[in-house]
């Protein structure tokens, strides 16, 4: 998944209804990721009762993922339908074909969930947070995955803030990366964001404007996220 950030940033935070173990939802969290755009998340597990009533108004039935562009003015399902117009839209360009041919997604999709397949699949109960979470992640982090199967399970808002790789010095784990490119500028919009906020490139970050918490260390934001919002 090719590191390309859009030409320019939506007005209206993107809004996305899926659930993590879609294979079809990790297709356009790619794209997103690629991309790096924003999104506010509204996870629709199977069983969910907190979002998925919203989203089949919008699209007059249940189905995932759906976006919903308020700059466009446009709510759209389909997931290859949703990669084209954010490429379209945002970076003024085709997506790339690895993105839209569905037995690659269904394969790559196979592979993320073989270890899990249930996780990010149907909702537990859960307080509802006043306002939503936000994540730092990117499609591909394991860690980050995990925080995101809990999120959604529990039926958890959040930002997504995408921060692909932005370079080859982006590979491996953050006290690699520290050691041997400590000189290396950090690239990437949500990347400098985050060691402007936080002093340190790593993921998955969680932020709860509710309580207050940040958090790095998925372990630690799943023991969190259970004590604080699982019931």
């Amino acid at each position: 998944m090719a590191f390309a950030p859009a030409a320019r940033q939506p007005h209206t935070p993107l809004r996305l209804y899926e659930f993590e173990a879609c294979p079809h939802c990790r297709r356009v969290r790619e794209a997103l990721t690629a991309l790096e755009l924003d999104a506010d998340i509204r996870p629709c597990p199977r069983g969910g009762t907190r979002f998925r009533a919203e989203a089949q108004q919008l699209a007059g039935r249940a189905q995932f993922p759906l976006l919903v562009d308020g700059d466009a003015d446009m709510v759209l399902l389909e997931s290859t339908a949703i990669i084209r117009h954010l490429y379209e839209r945002y970076a003024g360009r085709a997506a790339p074909a690895s993105l839209l041919l569905a037995p690659l997604d269904r394969a790559r999709s196979l592979a993320a969930s073989l270890p899990r397949p249930r996780r990010g699949l149907r909702a537990r109960p859960s307080r509802a947070p006043a306002e939503a979470l936000e994540l730092y992640s990117f499609e591909s982090s394991p860690f980050s995955r995990l925080v995101r199967e809990r999120l959604c399970e529990l039926e958890l808002p959040y930002r997504l803030r995408n921060a692909g790789k932005a370079q080859w010095q982006d590979m491996g784990p953050p006290q690699l990366r520290a050691a041997l490119f400590a000189d290396t500028p950090v690239r990437g919009r949500n990347r400098r964001a985050l060691l402007a906020r936080a002093g340190r490139v790593q993921f998955p970050y969680l932020i709860d404007p509710n309580t207050g918490v940040a958090l790095f260390e998925s372990a630690r934001i799943l023991d969190y996220l259970e004590r604080e919002y699982a019931r």
